[in-house]
């Protein structure tokens, strides 16, 4: 059975994203991750586990539209691979697996689809931060 885990949105200024969200929804974050190009910063409150993850992608300074600005739903499964199959047999056409691995260290295996409304899907495997 797959699970919903976090929505994720493309921001320009993360701090004040991170005010808005826990000023409008008590929204703070759970987990943050930093990178050269980019940075994750996952948002929840007390009332689920479903998560908000808002993306900052660095030198970006012009607003994003709807259209650009959306970036995925993930869902976490137990077997990944499985599900890859799974997916091909019923022609959602995933993307290959991805292996995230900075420094050697797994942070995430994943892959992604689009439903048929154009809106890509994040499919991961269940392990750390992505349970």
């Amino acid at each position: 059975m797959a699970k919903i885990i976090h929505s994720m949105i493309r921001v320009l200024d993360l701090e004040r994203s991170k005010i808005f969200y826990e000023q409008a929804f008590g929204l703070t974050p759970s987990h943050e991750l930093d990178f050269d190009d980019f940075a994750l910063v996952y948002l929840k409150n007390d009332e689920s586990t479903h998560e908000i993850e808002l993306t900052l992608n660095k030198g970006e300074t012009v607003a994003y539209t709807h259209g650009s600005g959306y970036g995925h739903i993930a869902f976490c499964v137990d077997d990944l691979d499985i599900e890859h199959g799974r997916f091909l047999e019923l022609g959602f056409s995933p993307t290959d697996i991805v292996t995230f691995a900075p420094n050697d260290h797994l942070l995430a295996r994943f892959f992604f689809i689009t439903d048929p409304d154009g809106y890509e899907i994040e499919v991961l495997q269940r392990h750390g931060h992505y349970q």
